[in-house]
């Protein structure tokens, strides 16, 4: 086995390279989309709530719906508004 001394310059332009392959790498991947539907348990899980609440918030028409055989979708969309619209400014002095 023979024996390689590295200087700071090798370390350098090997640094150089893998930076590249990186950028090519992070270039090259495509950008998740967010999901435009989701399921009920789906739902429950980012906002961190219940079924029964999950629940009142379709009965009294703050969350939106569709319904395809008997399985509940919401839209992200509407998600992302019902959050918007409930956001509660901070007092910044």
């Amino acid at each position: 086995m023979a024996v390689s001394i590295l200087t700071a310059e090798d370390l350098e332009v090997f640094k150089i390279d893998l930076l590249k392959e990186f950028k090519t790498i992070l270039e090259n991947q495509t950008t998740v989309k967010p999901q435009k539907w989701m399921r009920s348990t789906e739902v429950r899980q980012l906002l961190n709530i219940s079924n029964g609440t999950l629940q009142n918030l379709r009965i009294n028409g703050t969350l939106s719906y569709a319904k395809v055989g008997g399985i509940l979708f919401y839209s992200s969309e509407d998600i992302n508004k019902l959050m918007s619209l409930n956001k509660v400014q901070a007092n910044c002095h």
